[in-house]
Formats: structure tokens, sequence, C-alpha cells
């Protein structure tokens, strides 16, 4: 597995390992025998914004954004046994990582993890558009964040 952290625009950041075993222990669940390759950004609230406008045309900031690079709705998850995969990329934004630890009263270490587990998942072809679909997905980030001690 090979996965790139870039949180040059954060200062004393500490979160490489939870990020790590997050993203380890979802490909696990999910059988990932590969050696994907993930990129995760570390930004702040106006870096954010500017992703999310640029990407998704939404003029505000949010938690995280997912840039997969397998359209699973037209390639098959045996793809996922291939080496040297490119999974895609996870943008978290930290202000948003301390807002919400605040706001559901836990930790800044179980919110990062929630983060990664969910953007993880969509650079895995989950996704929330419909009721079927989110409950499967928050079941697998419920379940990987038990796997990795961060449960509620």
């Amino acid at each position: 597995m090979n996965i790139l952290i870039d949180a040059n625009e954060v200062s004393d950041f500490k979160y490489e390992k939870i990020i790590y075993n997050v993203i380890d222990t979802a490909l696990k669940i999910e059988n990932v025998s590969a050696e994907p390759q993930v990129s995760v950004l570390i930004v702040h609230d106006e870096k954010m914004r500017q992703l999310n406008k640029k990407f998704r045309g939404i003029d505000k900031t949010t938690d995280v954004l997912s840039f997969p690079i397998i359209d699973f709705n037209t390639c098959d998850k045996n793809i996922l046994t291939q080496e040297n995969i490119l999974l895609g990329d996870i943008v978290i934004c930290i202000d948003k990582v301390f807002s919400q630890a605040a706001e559901y009263m836990h930790s800044a270490e179980r919110e990062i993890g929630f983060l990664t587990a969910h953007g993880i998942l969509h650079l895995l072809g989950y996704d929330h558009i419909s009721p079927e679909d989110e409950k499967i997905m928050f079941a697998k980030q419920d379940l990987i964040l038990e796997k990795v001690g961060l449960e509620r």
C-alpha cells in the first residue's frame, strides 16, 4: 500500500497514523489484494472552499472531498487485484475536523478517522446518494472505525 499524506498547509499535523490505519483497514475489509496508491491532502477552510467550488460548483467549504480514478459503474471490482493501482485522492479540511469533533462531542482523532473512512470508501466505489447506498456505506464506515478503535 502506498499512501502519500500531504499536510504541508497544517503545522504540527499528528494524525498520519490514524489515516494509514483507517485506509489499511478499509482495504482489508474490502479484500483489496493489490498494492493501491492513495493520496491524502490536508487543507484549511479556504483551500477546501476553492476546491469545492472548482470541482463541484459549490462556493463553500466542506469536510472531505474524494477524487476516485476508477469508475466502478463501468469497471469490474476485480481491478482491485491488480498491482500498483491508483485509487485516487482524498482531501480533508482540518478546520472541519476540529469543528465537527466539537459539534459531535468526540475527539479530533475520531473525526479524522471518520472522514478518512468516508473518503476511501468513495474511492472504492461506494456512495450515499440513495438511502440503500447510504445504509451500506455508513455501515462500512462504522465497521472500519470499530476495527481501528474509533467507534462512538
